[in-house]
């Protein structure tokens, strides 16, 4: 049996842009992949603290130790710049190695580029 766990988790970071011109996606920080393990193109959910939205999307690398957390494309509809989000990947596994298996939790502040 499988089952999906989380597999990486950037919690509570700041929308510092949204792109409504822009193909699609979520452009984040590459210092903030690093830290949480996700890596470019990788399927994320996007969780908005401030009006409850929830949404699927693909991540694009930004410049890294901008802070940069920008949706683009029709997901900027679902944020305000400033507005907190949560930013969370998941993995399918093993039952058994699910059990076992450690996310990868990254709590920045609140300019989104140093890590706490």
């Amino acid at each position: 049996m499988n089952i999906e766990v989380v597999k990486s988790k950037i919690h509570k970071v700041t929308v510092t842009e949204a792109n409504l011109q822009y193909v699609g996606s979520v452009t984040i920080d590459e210092d903030l992949l690093d830290a949480a393990n996700i890596i470019e193109n990788e399927k994320v959910q996007i969780v908005n603290i401030n009006n409850g939205e929830r949404l699927e999307t693909y991540v694009i690398k930004g410049e890294k130790g901008s802070g940069m957390i920008c949706l683009n494309g029709p997901a900027a509809r679902k944020v305000a710049v400033g507005d907190v989000v949560i930013i969370i990947s998941y993995a399918t596994l093993e039952f058994e190695e699910a059990k076992l298996f450690k996310p990868s939790l990254v709590f920045p502040d609140t300019e989104n580029n140093k890590l706490v």
